[in-house]
């Protein structure tokens, strides 16, 4: 995709979502934390219906440290690996504790030595809770990026750094949730709307589905 191209189609996409934001509930950035570990491999929905009663009961890193594993097992056993995220989630509250006064750290080395925090889980709460122009790579952004041509690599490290060069400086705060919400809802894994797609005239995707495609 050419540089003209990338510029288009992140234009199209803040056209039409302005204010695109994160689809998990959270009310704080230990909330999100907690949310986009749990995130993995699960559905936002699945996600969501866990952590509202837990909290609600149980919102802060001390609460949850009190509630240990097996309670937090409690709320979340809905989850795919819930076991060992219960693990995860009691060890980052306890470690928050001890290493950060409670406080989510404002910094990548600090996030990813926590339990069951990865360099995405990282990029994310860099970007959402503290404005970092990141872009966490997780399946929808790998698929687009590379069904497209946006940004092609055999890896989620190779595709992270070709966005982070190819993105426009001025889309590059939302573009993770841009592409995230396009592979949710439009360039789905086995059946992409391209007829109803917005950017499909830039994609390089040569299985179109058929229809005419919106431009």
């Amino acid at each position: 995709m050419t540089p003209a191209s990338v510029r288009e189609f992140f234009a199209r996409l803040a056209a039409a979502n302005p204010e695109p934001a994160t689809e998990l509930n959270y009310a704080t950035p230990f909330q999100l934390l907690v949310a986009v570990v749990l995130s993995a491999q699960a559905t936002d929905k699945g996600v969501n219906r866990a952590t509202g009663p837990l909290f609600h009961e149980h919102p802060t890193p001390a609460a949850l440290a009190a509630l240990g594993e097996e309670g937090i097992a409690g709320y979340i056993q809905t989850i795919g690996l819930y076991r060992t995220k219960a693990k995860n989630v009691a060890a980052l509250s306890r470690l928050l504790l001890e290493r950060h006064g409670g406080e989510v750290p404002h910094d990548r080395a600090a996030l990813e030595a926590l339990p069951g925090v990865g360099r995405k889980t990282a990029n994310v709460v860099l970007n959402i809770a503290f404005g970092e122009p990141t872009i966490a790579v997780d399946t929808h952004i790998f698929r687009v990026s590379n069904r497209t041509g946006l940004a092609c690599g055999k890896t989620v490290a190779a595709v992270e750094q070709k966005l982070l060069k190819v993105v426009p400086a001025e889309y590059r705060q939302h573009a993770h949730h841009w592409l995230i919400l396009h592979g949710r809802y439009t360039c789905k894994a086995r059946t992409p709307d391209c007829p109803r797609c917005i950017v499909a005239d830039l994609c390089a995707f040569k299985e179109k589905t058929r229809g005419e495609t919106h431009v």
